[in-house]
Order: C-alpha cells, then sequence, then structure tokens
C-alpha cells in the first residue's frame, strides 16, 4: 500500500499527515508552518485539513505523556521519527491528558486499527507495523498500570519538558501549577471591538441577535463562549472585531498616543496591536517588521479596519530604516521565548530550549536600547513581552532603566496566563518608560 491509496476522509490519512507535521516539529519547525508544509506537499483539500491540524494540537499538548509511555511500551525508542510521531499522535488519541474530564475522539479500537494502516502505508514504516499495533495495544491492555507508572514523571504529568517545569518552580514557587496548567488549557476566542466603528454593548446586543453567546472581560473584550471560524463572527469582516487576547488588548492604551503623534510599532506583525493604536487615536504611525513576508498580513488586517499606516521592512536592532525623525511614542513588542502563550501554540515548549531565555533576553535588550535613542526627549516606549521568564521580563526591564536612566511609568508589570471566568488571558509583562525632557 502507498500514502496515495489511503482514503482522504479516512483516520489513517489524518493521523500520517499529523504524524508528518509532528514530525517536523521534534526536528525544528513550529507547527503552524509544519502545517503548511504537509498539507501542500501532499496537496491535501481543504474538507481534510481540520482533522489533521486537530490531532496535531492533541499530540503536541500531550507530547511529554506520549513519549513517557512509549518509553515503557517500546524496548528502544521508534525508529524513524515518523513512527514516533505516529505512535505519539495515536496516543493522545487514546489517551489524552485531559481524558477525564473530555469524550474521547474516536473509539480506541479504531485508533489502532486507523494507526496501522498509516504505518502500511508509508515506506518508511511499513516495516514497523506490527509493532505499531502491539504497542498500541498493549497499552489498551495495560492501560491502568501504565498511565500509574507513567505519571511518576513530571513530564507525563504536565507535558512540558523537564527544564520548563523547574524554571516555572524556580521562578514561581506558589503559582508554578496554575500557570502550567493554564498552558494546557484550550485558549478562548477573545475578540477586540472596534471603537471607531461600535461600542462594546452594541457589539454584545448584536452577538445575541445572532444567537452568540458572550462575556465582556476587558474594557473592549469580548470571549466568545464557543469559538468559531472568523468568517463566521458577524462585523469581522466589516471590521466590526478583531481577535486579540485581552492582555495583549492593554497595549494600546498604556501607551496613551494622541492625535497627531509620531507611534512606532516595532515588530509589528500580524498587526493587532497596530490596529488597536490607530483605533484610538489619529496618529502618524509606522509599522515596522524585520520580514517583508508578513507586512501583507498587517496590511490585511488595517484594510479591513478601514485604517492606514506607514509599512516598512527593518530590523528593530539596526537604524538603516529610520529617517531620522524621532518617535512620540514606541511600542516594542520584542523577541521572546513566547513562554506566556503556550496554550495557544503547544509546539513551542518543545522548540525552546533552555538557553533560548538568555539569548533572546540579549537581543531584547539590544533592541529596547536602539529604540531608545528614537524616542524624542519626553516620550513614552512601552515594552512588552508574552514570557513568563524574568529574565526576560522585570530583569529585562530593570537592567534596561539602569543603563538609560529611564523612569518607569505604572504599568501592569508580569500577568501570569489566567483562565478565570473575567480574568481569562495570556501571559504578557508590560513596562513603561519615559524619556528625560531636555
Amino acid at each position: 500500500m502507498t500514502t496515495s491509496t489511503l482514503k482522504i476522509d479516512s483516520l489513517a490519512y489524518s493521523l500520517l499527515r499529523a504524524a508528518q507535521a509532528v514530525a517536523l516539529v521534534r526536528s525544528g519547525t513550529a507547527l503552524p508552518l509544519a502545517l503548511a508544509k504537509v498539507i501542500a506537499q501532499s496537496n491535501t483539500p481543504v474538507a481534510a485539513r481540520g482533522a489533521i491540524q486537530d490531532i496535531a494540537y492533541r499530540a503536541m499538548r500531550g507530547l511529554g505523556r506520549s513519549e513517557v509511555l512509549l518509553s515503557l511500551l517500546a524496548k528502544k525508542q521508534p525508529d524513524p521519527a515518523i513512527l514516533h510521531s505516529l505512535l505519539c499522535c495515536a496516543l493522545a488519541l487514546i489517551a489524552p491528558p485531559d481524558d477525564a474530564a473530555e469524550a474521547l475522539p474516536y473509539e480506541v479500537f479504531t485508533v489502532v486499527d486507523q494507526a496501522v494502516t498509516a504505518a502500511s502505508s508509508h515506506g518508511d514504516m511499513a516495516h514497523a507495523k506490527g509493532m505499531v499495533n502491539a504497542v498500541l495495544r498493549r497499552f489498551l491492555r495495560e492501560r491502568d498500570a501504565l498511565l500509574q507508572q507513567a505519571l511518576q514523571q513530571p513530564s507525563a504529568v504536565w507535558n512540558y519538558p523537564a527544564w520548563w517545569i523547574a524554571a516555572a518552580q524556580a521562578a514561581y514557587p506558589k503559582q508554578w501549577q496554575a500557570i502550567l496548567q493554564a498552558g494546557n488549557s484550550a485558549p478562548p476566542l477573545t475578540l477586540r471591538v472596534n471603537c471607531r466603528q461600535t461600542t462594546i454593548d452594541a457589539y454584545l446586543a448584536l452577538l445575541e441577535t445572532n444567537g452568540m453567546a458572550a462575556t465582556r472581560i476587558g474594557p473592549s473584550a469580548v470571549r466568545l463562549e464557543k469559538p468559531l471560524p472568523v468568517s463566521q463572527i458577524p462585523g469581522f469582516m466589516a471590521g466590526l472585531v478583531s481577535v486579540q487576547d485581552a492582555a495583549a488588548q492593554l497595549a494600546a492604551p498604556l501607551l496613551d498616543a494622541q492625535d497627531g503623534m509620531r507611534v512606532l510599532d516595532a515588530c509589528a506583525a500580524p498587526g493587532g496591536k497596530t490596529g488597536h493604536l490607530l483605533e484610538l487615536a489619529k496618529i502618524d504611525l509606522v509599522a515596522l517588521d524585520s520580514d517583508a513576508k508578513r507586512l501583507p498580513r498587517i496590511e490585511e488586517n488595517l484594510q479591513r479596519l478601514r485604517l492606514q499606516a506607514t509599512l516598512k521592512t527593518g530590523d528593530a536592532q539596526a537604524r538603516y530604516w529610520w529617517d531620522g525623525q524621532l518617535f512620540d511614542r514606541i511600542l516594542a513588542d520584542v523577541p521572546c521565548t513566547a513562554s506566556g502563550i503556550v496554550r495557544r501554540h503547544p509546539d513551542i515548549r518543545w522548540l525552546r530550549r533552555k538557553s533560548d531565555t538568555a539569548q533572546l533576553a540579549t537581543l531584547s535588550g539590544q533592541i529596547l536600547d536602539n529604540l531608545w535613542r528614537m524616542l524624542r526627549p519626553g516620550g513614552k516606549l512601552l515594552f512588552v513581552t508574552c514570557s513568563v521568564w524574568p529574565q526576560e521580563s522585570q530583569a529585562q526591564a530593570d537592567a534596561f532603566a539602569l543603563r538609560n536612566q529611564a523612569r518607569r511609568l505604572d504599568a501592569p508589570g508580569q500577568l501570569l496566563p489566567a483562565t478565570g471566568e473575567l480574568d481569562d488571558h495570556d501571559g504578557l509583562f508590560y513596562a513603561l518608560f519615559q524619556k528625560a525632557s531636555d
């Protein structure tokens, strides 16, 4: 059997494609890019993509548990990587971390059968179809004992690398469990209401008219009770709302840009904060990003919102792109480990290495120092990072203030990820600085 003989709508096909994406992640590719690559190479039709994506994300959220189980089930590490990933995908479906609260998505024996079929269809795994069958069936027979044994290891309990768990414990001795658990939760669909076109009360009424339940969780933030494609969100295409986490919605108001000001949004893609800044004030805004391929995404968002900005490709660590005119306000959403948004990007925990924190903190510090030189006296710079590691957040802010004699203004500081009824947001850090007037 070859891959081409698998039915597109079969679980075997979805398992195989998801396994290919997971294998790419384990070799260093971000999951969205991995999925896009697999789908493009296989010419997978739109109808089949949802199942592939769902399985791949489930596998990422349960990878720690699956890998520990595999170490108990197999005498040696399954090889090649695609075989290892196929077994992880199958285990994610028959032994999900939250299976006590969630019905299994497929019948367990169906998963086993289809995993064997997927292995049989691939030249690098066909020889191991018997092993796939044996491993998965053994898990079903010895499920309770195997899970009890696996859950002696923290990576199986929390589904994070051991170093990540240790880092959370060290940084937040009292909150580390809540932080890790929040990262394992399903992310909400939170909207930002465009105050230029409507009010939050009017938009909530529009949702109610369309039979959609929602809760206000911030000044302009609305969380939908049930996530759905943006094409089905009332008023989205007309620019009434944008998708943006509640914590990320704090950035634009904190920067306090006023009409007529010259503003820089550094590291701007995909443009969520860019749009919010323009919704709040009539400003001359430059949206900068180092990757020219990401600028069209910003432009698309602005067109939908009926807003305009100057888009530039440039490295925020350098100044070759700058025209020499000082900015009144600068939003510096700097590169980081993204440890505060793992509930939206479960692959991040497996892509990052312990050493990344120090490396990214060094880069971010250089960016902040460079941008500070472009700020006019009396102007404000907002430092934002979606990390929960102090080296990238609080320690970075303290060091920056000391190096540049920057005055620290009121800002939320470290927001840890939260999943409460009215307090539902990612983990972000905010520090606001003002430059001394001449």
